[in-house]
């Protein structure tokens, strides 16, 4: 659906090695959060800017743009082609999907999510009851797009989607949002200060692209307005209007870890390879615990396909149709599971019990702030201590695997961590 500011963090910081980001269901190379390493302005325009917001004019009237409202927005708007180095990045470190869940769903995560239930309650309450959605559900959409408001994005958004709309790839989807996000200011429900986002104009609480606001944002507060970036209650519900249209189904679970004998393939497998549950029975897949996999609304016809992210030796999920609806937020499968493993973890369920497969493990946002205040004492320049692992700290950890005789992988896991503990305590 989009470019959330906190999504395109874990998705770009450590980009995703098995999903890619999507527009409108389509992959695209997506970029670049404020701690990500890349020049500014490097990008050459091809086209004089006022010259293309001219002549954009008589279709953004033809999608419903009243001209007085295009000439006050773009009479004085400057490019800023720094959104045209974003979406051309191609970032070189991968990461895997230990490390992409052990970053989105980490304690510290799952007791703010918490903390937001019991604040927002009575509204969680009342968009479970109005839309079916789980409320953890919602609230883990919350957590993973924007930290739960915390990091929802500084840039104008007339200014990134018109530039957007003139140069780079896309252009005829990013003029789609730019006239949209023109008619929300006309029609008075947000202000242009309020109208900050991701790079590529996702914005709010929970993260929409100004054509998902157009279809699904809702005014739950009452106050005749659709405001995704001041009230809580209407981007709460909003999110839970936009599952429940992507198919949520109310009462079945969006899927749960499975044990699958050694002698089933997971080759072929996957979220659009379904099979009935009666299936699943027959090749001895289990719940972890043992337990037979059809309980509570699940039937043996019942639709589930195999999840692998980390084959045949890692941990496996059975996912249905709720966790199509995720899917349809961001589409990526690692995004899809980090929101349902956070829901579940909202919900007093436990997370991953398998094993990834690997030696070394993922760390959380509070062990890679750790990696880097022990590289900062050691001198490296890696700017401040946030948990995003960027450019600058993997040199740096590349350098210290270097000295140490390590393989150079430049990534922030428990082995580098535990090193570095050791060294700090014996200086």
């Amino acid at each position: 659906m989009r470019f959330s500011i906190l999504t395109v963090a874990m998705l770009l910081v450590m980009s995703q090695a098995h999903a890619e980001l999507m527009i409108n269901g389509q992959p695209v190379v997506a970029s670049a959060t404020p701690t990500t390493m890349i020049a500014a302005q490097t990008y050459t325009p091809k086209n004089d800017f006022q010259n293309c917001l001219a002549n954009l004019r008589s279709s953004a009237l033809s999608a419903g743009v009243s001209g007085a409202i295009y000439d006050r927005y773009t009479q004085n708007l400057s490019p800023d082609y720094s959104v045209i180095d974003k979406l051309n990045y191609q970032p070189e470190f991968s990461t895997e999907i230990w490390d992409y869940l052990s970053g989105l769903v980490d304690e510290e995560r799952v007791q703010d999510g918490r903390q937001k239930i019991a604040q927002h309650e009575n509204v969680l309450n009342q968009v479970a009851t109005q839309y079916h959605v789980p409320r953890e559900t919602v609230v883990a959409v919350w957590g993973v797009e924007s930290n739960y408001g915390n990091i929802s994005g500084k840039y104008p958004l007339i200014q990134a989607l018109g530039t957007l709309s003139c140069e780079g790839r896309r252009q005829s989807y990013f003029r789609g949002e730019f006239f949209t996000t023109l008619k929300i200011l006309q029609r008075g429900d947000l202000t242009e200060q309020q109208l900050k986002g991701s790079w590529a104009g996702a914005f709010g609480h929970t993260q929409f692209m100004p054509s998902t606001y157009e279809r699904l944002a809702v005014d739950f507060d009452g106050d005749g307005r659709r405001d995704l970036v001041s009230s809580v209650p209407d981007a709460l519900a909003s999110t839970a209007n936009f599952l429940k249209k992507s198919g949520w189904q109310a009462g079945m679970p969006w899927g749960f870890e499975v044990q699958v004998p050694s002698s089933v393939s997971v080759g072929g497998e996957g979220r659009r390879n379904k099979k009935a549950l009666s299936t699943w029975v027959a090749r001895g897949v289990t719940r972890m615990d043992g337990s037979p996999i059809i309980q509570g609304n699940l039937s043996e016809n019942s639709q589930a396909g195999l999840l692998a992210p980390a084959g045949a030796k890692g941990a496996k999920f059975l996912v249905f149709k709720n966790f199509d609806a995720i899917y349809g937020y961001n589409a990526a499968e690692s995004y899809a599971l980090a929101i349902a493993l956070l829901s579940d973890r909202l919900q007093g369920k436990q997370g991953v019990v398998a094993s990834w497969g690997v030696e070394d493990a993922g760390t959380s946002r509070a062990e890679r702030r750790e990696i880097q205040t022990l590289l900062l004492q050691r001198g490296y320049d890696i700017g401040a201590a946030d948990g995003l692992i960027g450019d600058k700290t993997r040199q740096a950890i590349k350098m210290e695997q270097q000295r140490l005789g390590l393989v150079q992988t430049g990534r922030a896991g428990q082995k580098i961590l535990a090193v570095l503990r050791a060294q700090s305590m014996m200086q």
